[in-house]
């Protein structure tokens, strides 16, 4: 008897096997835009803090001494002066020279051709700098020529390209410009005896388009493969839609998402009281500030061992969602709803509290997503959570600053004010608050490692959570429950209809 074997479904093999290209070519998007977006953020953080109000880098003013006619630096070469030279007359380059002669002396500094200056000092002795370091600054001295005197002043002489000279700090300024070059810092008059206080700096005008091309660059590919690794882990074929419950229309109907996440608010609220609430939760700020850490280690534990079991400890799981519990509890009451006048208890379990949450339990994670999960797959959410949850600070000329927790602080805020000066909650504001809160933490349970489930792009507003799913048994006798403490089975069956 011949068995028949049914084929495959149509565009299940296929499309897995050609999602592996966009798949493959997203990790290595992201592999190269990774270090240009942290070149770019790195060169724009130096350039907005480590410069001074003229652009210049500088180096720390340090004194230097000799008993020479002259202080030099070595030969600096800047290539053979032609046609090739496209930078020499766009100003690419500037370099400073700061010196302070030490007591009533006039100071002057230099830069010529490396010809001109040598031929100038002739047999004269002076030190040249060589193996100069900032970090800590050293330097050291080579003494060149025989001992003799020079025969003229150097502000006599007219080969110098830039000069500058006079008592007190002296500072010189020059565009780089082809050629080989020196630089001399003498006492005005060629005595020998030099003692100044000296700094170097430079500007690079190029440095601006730089850091924004590596930071646009690096982003774009970035997001480029995360799209494509997005498109490439999807599973293959069509998503089995849930069933809807009856008197639900179709298109109400969502796909579940391992994140439930509920908030009641108060009937009545104390219009005053939430002005406080941050003050009154410090205790809980403190407890959960030591939580956060537990919860970061705990999910780098678990990245290991999702790794190479495939398995999120059921142990680990638990507390880091009894932290996420606990968490949302303390915003709804002081900082992201303000939906409650009633003190969060300070516990990891579910309580007969108007704020819950929970996650279901996934009983296999993918080994090979865990790599690119957190970071790259997400990176889409982490954007939008930058604009929910980001700070936003607003400031005036006088120096005052005020800073707002993103979208989610600025519409709490909102709610206070219309809370202290109507006595009403909005209604549809609450809603919206606990919707994007939500997403919020869909997204962190996702970056968390606790799911593979990709987080649905869409506000599920309201107290109800209309797209969770009823959580697993944490034991094989304990009943499943709900973020709102019902049994999973009760809450299912309001939800299925049978076919």
């Amino acid at each position: 008897m011949t068995t028949y074997t049914p084929p495959p479904e149509p565009g299940r093999t296929g499309s897995r096997r050609n999602r592996r290209v966009p798949l493959i070519i997203g990790i290595l998007l992201a592999l190269v835009g990774f270090p240009l977006l942290l070149g770019g953020l790195g060169l724009g953080w130096a350039m907005a803090t480590q410069r001074d109000d003229d652009g210049f880098f500088s180096t720390p003013t340090e004194q230097l001494t000799t008993e020479t006619v002259a202080l030099s630096s070595e030969v600096v070469n800047l290539g053979e002066a032609g046609p090739d030279d496209w930078w020499a007359d766009r100003h690419l380059a500037t370099v400073r020279l700061s010196a302070r002669s030490e007591g009533a002396r006039a100071v002057f500094i230099g830069i010529a051709p490396s010809a001109d200056v040598a031929r100038y000092l002739g047999s004269a002795s002076y030190d040249e700098i060589s193996d100069l370091r900032i970090d800590p600054f050293d330097y050291s001295l080579t003494r060149r020529g025989t001992g003799g005197d020079l025969t003229a002043a150097p502000t006599a002489q007219g080969f110098w390209t830039a000069q500058n000279s006079g008592p007190g700090t002296q500072a010189l300024t020059w565009d780089l410009k082809p050629g080989t070059y020196t630089a001399v810092v003498m006492n005005v008059d060629g005595s020998p005896g030099v003692a100044v206080d000296l700094s170097a700096g430079g500007r690079l005008g190029w440095l601006t388009p730089l850091a924004w091309s590596l930071g646009l660059l690096g982003g774009a590919l970035i997001l480029g493969g995360a799209l494509l690794v997005v498109y490439g882990a999807r599973p293959p074929g069509p998503r089995v839609p849930r069933q809807a419950a009856p008197g639900q229309p179709p298109e109400a109907v969502r796909p579940d998402t391992p994140v439930t996440l509920v908030g009641a608010k108060d009937p009545r609220l104390n219009r005053g009281l939430w002005l406080v609430k941050w003050f009154l939760a410090i205790p809980h700020f403190v407890v959960l500030a030591l939580l956060w850490l537990v919860f970061v280690l705990l999910t780098v534990v678990a990245f290991f061992a999702i790794l190479v079991t495939g398995r999120y400890p059921r142990g680990l799981f638990g507390l880091n969602v009894g932290i996420l519990r606990w968490t949302w509890r303390v915003q709804f009451y002081a900082t992201a709803a303000i939906g409650t006048d009633r003190y969060p208890p300070f516990t990891l379990d579910h309580t007969d509290y108007p704020a819950d949450l929970d996650i279901t339990y996934p009983e296999r994670l993918s080994r090979g997503r865990v790599l690119v999960k957190s970071w790259l797959l997400a990176l889409p959410h982490l954007v939008v959570l930058g604009v929910l949850a980001g700070t936003w600070q607003f400031g005036d000329a006088h120096g005052y600053q005020f800073a707002v927790g993103g979208l989610i602080g600025a519409l709490t805020l909102a709610a206070g004010l219309l809370l202290l000066f109507t006595g009403r909650y909005p209604a549809s504001l609450f809603d919206l608050l606990v919707g994007l809160n939500r997403w919020v933490y869909r997204v962190t349970a996702y970056v968390a490692l606790m799911t593979d489930t990709y987080p649905p792009f869409r506000l599920d507003q309201g107290a109800a959570d209309p797209g969770g799913v009823a959580p697993r048994p944490s034991t094989p006798d304990a009943p499943a429950r709900t973020g709102l403490g019902w049994p999973a089975e009760e809450r299912r069956s309001e939800r299925e209809v049978e076919v």
